[in-house]
């Protein structure tokens, strides 16, 4: 019995597509750079969620550090991560 490739040659043209997208899309990102003062920054980031609002900003901070072991006697993995995010919302006028 043949193989029918049309509903195969739908999938390949697909999944090429977005393949291709892909590629398209991580070619135009810029490679980042690491600022020294931002990681100084995360660092000293307290365990758990703050929040602090004033007049014109909202500023929130969380971190979450954690250690998973896979197995028994399997390797142990630190995961740290930590967030600073500010909200500035201004009025303009036209």
């Amino acid at each position: 019995m043949a193989l029918p490739l049309a509903p195969v040659a739908v999938f390949a043209l697909r999944y090429g597509a977005v393949a291709m997208a892909t590629y398209a899309f991580t070619r135009k990102i810029e490679r980042g750079r690491r600022d020294q003062h931002a990681e100084d920054a995360l660092d000293t980031v307290e365990d758990g969620l703050s929040l602090r609002r004033q007049d014109d900003q909202l500023n929130a901070t969380g971190r979450y550090r954690r250690i998973f072991y896979l197995g028994q006697d399997g390797p142990g993995y630190q995961v740290d991560v930590s967030s600073i995010l500010r909200i500035r919302i201004t009025r303009v006028k036209r």
